[in-house]
């Protein structure tokens, strides 16, 4: 499938005069729309506040809302931003959007929140047929000190089959980049299986809780997780660190343990 280029943006001046970067505090979350597990409440304004206590300098999101024109009229604390932009505050300068999913009242998707300049960004459709749709947002990064650092925010499909032939579109997407330049890929896998290890490890990536503990983390459902759905991989680059953060607040703030990390660069 073809990706379709969204934006170009200049690098800002001072990245080339700031001190050089030599490890990043990532984060992964599925943020279920900005609903508790069972879509009985609106929690989006404390997702921010716990969001902002981990000081991550970025945050791969999946099933954030750009818009939905009817929650808006019905919760009075619905920010009158993308629910990416309102996580964004004024902690994460740089955002990206991947809109995945339209339907009548709004679209949601795949985002980035990032301290540092996103040079340039695209989502990639990676829907096989059917309904479900899905998308691999990438990210260009300046990162002082650094050759460009790719992102990739990935929420892969229900079914078996369509996982595998999204991730052998990840792996051509970052077949397409120099061999040399860091590249972290995080999100929701939906990976219950455990079969997306071996087919990553052709296109180089390895994941930090699998090479740090030895398996991926337990994230799905979250007051109780049995599911090791949402990764973090990289390539290029170490791990260090790797927690899933399964208890209070976050087991409250989605259906998703979300995970962080650090990567050395």
């Amino acid at each position: 499938m073809s990706a379709v280029k969204v934006t170009d943006r200049t690098p800002q001046q001072a990245i080339a005069q700031a001190a050089p970067v030599s490890s990043l505090q990532v984060m992964t979350i599925n943020v279920h729309k900005g609903f508790n597990v069972f879509n009985r409440r609106h929690i989006l304004p404390e997702l921010r506040d716990a969001v902002t206590t981990l000081s991550a300098d970025m945050v791969f999101l999946q099933e954030v809302l750009g818009e939905h024109r009817k929650h808006a009229l019905r919760f009075r604390d619905w920010p009158g931003v993308p629910q990416y932009e309102y996580l964004a505050d004024t902690m994460w300068p740089e955002f990206a959007y991947g809109r995945n999913a339209v339907y009548p009242d709004g679209d949601h998707g795949n985002a980035l929140l990032s301290r540092f300049p996103i040079r340039h960004y695209e989502n990639r459709d990676v829907s096989i047929h059917g309904t479900e749709k899905r998308g691999l947002l990438h990210c260009q990064l300046d990162v002082p000190g650094q050759p460009p650092v790719h992102a990739v925010c990935v929420h892969l499909g229900l079914r078996q089959g369509h996982r595998l032939e999204q991730m052998k579109l990840l792996c051509q997407l970052l077949d397409e980049l120099p061999g040399d330049e860091p590249v972290i890929v995080a999100g929701d896998f939906n990976d219950w299986r455990l079969r997306a290890d071996a087919v990553l490890a052709e296109c180089g990536l390895h994941e930090a809780f699998v090479h740090c503990h030895g398996r991926p983390a337990k994230t799905f459902p979250a007051h109780w997780p049995l599911l090791r759905l949402d990764r973090i991989y990289v390539r290029n680059a170490s791990v260090h660190n790797p927690r899933a953060l399964s208890r209070k607040p976050w087991s409250h703030l989605s259906d998703h343990v979300p995970l962080i990390a650090e990567i050395g660069l």
